[in-house]
């Protein structure tokens, strides 16, 4: 398998895509049918998230190892140590070990406030990034918000946090944002203190105005007004909708890309159609 870690040490630019554990037989087929479609791509690599509290614990590890063993595409497993016991963490990280998975994205993963978990042994991902080190030789990566993360106090003290994480981690991976400003804020802010590990932004096309809007206002983004009335133009017709958000996406990865970002990481939702308009759009 392939580090990521030695892919942007090459320079190259890179192109990975997000997805998800399904809960349902039948939503795994839907994302069986997504890897076939993307596979072609040529994904620099792609990533498996990893449930609250562990609850997809298994089928995060059976996805990630299924496309290192079946896929040509190099896979990269999400932790978090949110309601976990470090005996817990020692042993899902040796088991990626055994499995051969080089590539691990360590994070926090704050739990949804209705669900009643036990608190975990660790409290913060560079807590995890340093578990990890300890265990072995793996590439690690890490979340970064462009617009600070809910809980933190200022926007300071969230730059001062990600720059103490991701000098101990390989790279970076953001989570999504609608204005490029954001991404060139945090890339300055972290180059100011000392950090300049490659950040790579993430991207989340608008197909849904209800749904996109939910996710922003949970990770702490602004969805903003612009945008906004853009969609609300035309909310009554789905695929102008749809229209509106891929073009938008395509017009934020240029300018992401024109200014120097490393690649580009897709939260695909274990859907294909848009990534590869996207990517077609861009002449990838």
């Amino acid at each position: 398998m392939t580090k990521i870690s030695d892919i942007l040490a090459n320079g190259e630019r890179t192109i990975s895509f997000e997805f998800g554990p399904p809960r349902t037989d039948e939503a795994m087929l839907v994302l069986e049918q997504t890897l076939v479609d993307l596979e072609p791509l040529s994904p620099s690599y792609v990533s498996v998230t990893y449930g609250a509290g562990g609850s997809t614990r298994e089928r995060t590890h059976e996805i990630v190892t299924r496309i290192d063993r079946e896929t040509s595409m190099t896979a990269m497993a999400h932790i978090t140590c949110a309601a976990h016991s470090r005996s817990e963490l020692v042993d899902i990280i040796e088991r990626y070990q055994e499995a051969g998975i080089e590539n691990l994205l360590a994070l926090r993963g704050d739990p949804p406030k209705d669900l009643d978990l036990p608190p975990g042994d660790l409290d913060y991902a560079i807590d995890l990034v340093r578990l990890i080190r300890e265990i072995g030789d793996f590439c690690v990566g890490v979340a970064a918000h462009p617009e600070p993360h809910p809980q933190s106090p200022d926007l300071e003290s969230d730059r001062r946090h990600t720059a103490e994480k991701l000098a101990e981690a390989d790279f970076a991976i953001t989570q999504f944002f609608f204005d490029a400003a954001h991404y060139f804020n945090l890339i300055s802010s972290l180059r100011a203190l000392g950090v300049d590990k490659p950040v790579i932004p993430g991207i989340m096309p608008v197909l849904s105005i209800a749904g996109t809007k939910r996710m922003a206002e949970m990770q702490g983004s602004e969805f903003p007004e612009w945008f906004m009335a853009k969609f609300h133009a035309v909310q009554d017709d789905p695929d102008a909708v749809r229209k509106i958000g891929i073009d938008e996406a395509t017009k934020l990865c240029r300018e992401l890309l024109d200014g120097g970002a490393p690649g580009l990481h897709f939260y695909t939702l274990n859907r294909s159609n848009a990534t590869r308009e996207i990517h077609t759009n861009l002449g990838l």
